[in-house]
């Protein structure tokens, strides 16, 4: 098959195919594999009817491409990735029962706390400093806090 006098064989789609392995390496995303699996099955379609024309290729390639892409999010839906630290970027939630002393007192339910590193903005109950309280619940930004018992 000819485009522009180009002529357009099954190897080319291989190429391609291999090209989309390489951008998948250094994009994060599995999202060029599908197109790598795509163009290498238009590759072996190439193979069994090499008179098939660009278009045609084309059309095989988009379908294939944007099926493989849409089942692939449906099962990753379907089934979410496990990790044993499912709150690994929610560091708010890391403090959910958790116990601190207030360095500073809790006035008119809010207040401040060090934790590790940062300033975090409490809310809760009016405590003086020096009080020992818990992390119960995370709203936005805002850890909320409770006496401890």
């Amino acid at each position: 098959m000819e485009v522009l006098g180009i002529t357009i064989d099954y190897w080319h789609w291989w190429i391609l195919g291999g090209v989309f392995l390489l951008l998948e390496a250094f994009v994060s995303g599995f999202f060029f594999v599908w197109l790598a699996v795509s163009a290498a099955v238009v590759g072996f379609v190439m193979l069994v009817y090499p008179e098939l024309g660009w278009k045609i290729q084309l059309v095989i390639f988009s379908v294939l491409s944007v099926a493989a892409i849409a089942a692939f999010r449906s099962y990753q839906r379907k089934h979410p990735a496990r990790t044993d630290q499912p709150e690994l970027n929610r560091r708010s939630r890391q403090y959910i029962g958790r116990s601190f002393t207030l360095s500073e007192p809790i006035v008119n339910g809010m207040g401040s706390l060090h934790v590790d590193d940062s300033t975090w903005r409490i809310v809760g109950e009016d405590m003086p400093a020096g009080e020992a309280i818990t992390v119960v619940g995370v709203d936005g930004v805002l850890l909320k806090v409770e006496k401890q018992a």
